[in-house]
């Protein structure tokens, strides 16, 4: 980045970031009491920024490692303006270690690296261990929503999320509301098309 972006960039992280590591969040504390949303790894951050203009009524918690995503939603949420959006820049698994327990209406997981190569599967985000951390801090009634367009991604996600015994839900069809990206976008153009698997916490 140039001096200047680097700049608006350390500034707007100091305005609309939270730190991925420290003490329990409050959310009445960062949002006034809107409902939370956990939205991981958006990469370049369009379907954020599309989301968050589409519903000011929700709080959405954007996190990705991707420097020039967070940039990007750093950029829309001081000019858009959109308030009731914070960054995180950093690994979502530390920063779950701030997140309180049963205090997420939703968490979104859109297009998680696959990791294609068998002998990588191990590190694919959405496994039993994650699972049941962000079901801990799903409130009853709360969402998890995650799409994918990678086959036996889709698989493995239902496998897992079968297993977890407070998750009902399964495979739906593509929401209306789910901003197409230019990553679904090329997915679809090469033959991919999304799998999108919405389930709830029940108890």
């Amino acid at each position: 980045m140039s001096e200047q972006r680097q700049a608006e960039f350390d500034t707007w992280l100091e305005r609309w970031g939270l730190d991925q590591s420290g003490e329990l969040l409050d959310w009445n504390e960062v949002f006034g009491g809107r409902p939370v949303v956990l939205d991981i790894g958006f990469g370049r951050g369009e379907g954020t920024i599309d989301m968050a203009r589409a519903d000011s009524a929700t709080a959405i918690v954007g996190i990705e490692v991707n420097t020039p995503g967070v940039v990007a939603v750093l950029e829309a949420i001081e000019n858009d303006p959109l308030p009731h959006v914070r960054a995180v820049h950093g690994d979502v698994l530390r920063f779950l270690l701030r997140v309180p327990l049963d205090s997420l209406t939703g968490v979104r997981i859109y297009f998680p690296d696959p990791w294609p190569k068998k002998r990588h599967h191990a590190r694919r985000l959405v496994r039993s261990d994650v699972v049941g951390a962000l079901v801990d801090r799903l409130n009853v009634g709360g969402q998890l929503h995650v799409a994918t367009d990678i086959v036996d991604y889709a698989e493995q996600i239902a496998e897992v999320c079968q297993a977890e015994d407070r998750l009902d839900g399964g495979i739906v069809p593509r929401p209306h509301w789910r901003p197409l990206t230019r990553f679904e976008q090329r997915g679809l153009d090469a033959g991919r098309p999304p799998t999108d698997l919405i389930y709830t916490r029940r108890n």
